[in-house]
C-alpha cells in the first residue's frame, strides 16, 4: 500500500510516517505542502492520502479536488486537531473519505484505511452546551464561506462578539 502523508508539523509527520512503514506492507511519502507534494517526483497513483486540515494558517480542503484527480487515492482521509460537525462535511463534500480528529491512533488509521472503524468505545458522551454552541457558530460560519460579518448578521450577534467567541476556540478554551 502506498500512503501519501501531507502535514506541516515535522515530528508528527515524521513519527506517522515510521510508524506506518513499521506496520507492515506500506510504503509512505510525507511532505509539509501540498505544493511540496506535487512537486516531488512521487508516483502519481497512491491507495491513500493522509491530509492535515490545516497547513500553516491555510485550510487545506480546497486542496481535495486536486489531490483526488491527480493521485487517485482508494481513501483521502482529513486529520484536525479542530474537528467540528461543520469541517467534516464540508472535507466530505470535497471529496474526502474520512475524517478523524489528532490526536489518532495508529490503530484507527490502519482500520480506517482498511475500510473499518475500531469500535472499542461504546461510551456516548454528550456535548456540552460550549461545544453545541462551537457547533453551531462554524456551522453558519462555513454557510457564509468564513465571512465573519455575514455569520454574526446570521447568528444575530455582533461581530465583536463573533470575533471574541472564534478566537476563544481557537485558544481551546
Amino acid at each position: 500500500m502506498h500512503i501519501l502523508i501531507i502535514d506541516d508539523d515535522r515530528a508528527f509527520l515524521s513519527t506517522l510516517s515510521r510508524r506506518l512503514e513499521m506496520s507492515g506492507d506500506i510504503c509512505v511519502s510525507a511532505f509539509d505542502s501540498v505544493e511540496a507534494a506535487y512537486a516531488s517526483d512521487s508516483n502519481n497513483e497512491v491507495d491513500a492520502i493522509l491530509l492535515d486540515m490545516q497547513l500553516g494558517k491555510e485550510s487545506s480542503l480546497n486542496a481535495i479536488p486536486e489531490l483526488k484527480a491527480r493521485y487517485s487515492p482508494t481513501h483521502l482521509i482529513v486529520l484536525t486537531g479542530y474537528a467540528s460537525i461543520a469541517t467534516t462535511v464540508a472535507a466530505i463534500k470535497k471529496g474526502a473519505t474520512d475524517y478523524l480528529a489528532k490526536p489518532v491512533s495508529l490503530k484507527e488509521i490502519i482500520h480506517r484505511l482498511s475500510g473499518s472503524a475500531v469500535t472499542e468505545d461504546h461510551n456516548f458522551i454528550p456535548l456540552s452546551p460550549g461545544q453545541v454552541e462551537r457547533e453551531h457558530i462554524e456551522r453558519v460560519l462555513q454557510e457564509n464561506d468564513g465571512n465573519i460579518s455575514a455569520t454574526a448578521t446570521a447568528l444575530g450577534m455582533h461581530r465583536r462578539t463573533l470575533q471574541r467567541k472564534l478566537q476563544k476556540f481557537s485558544r481551546g478554551t
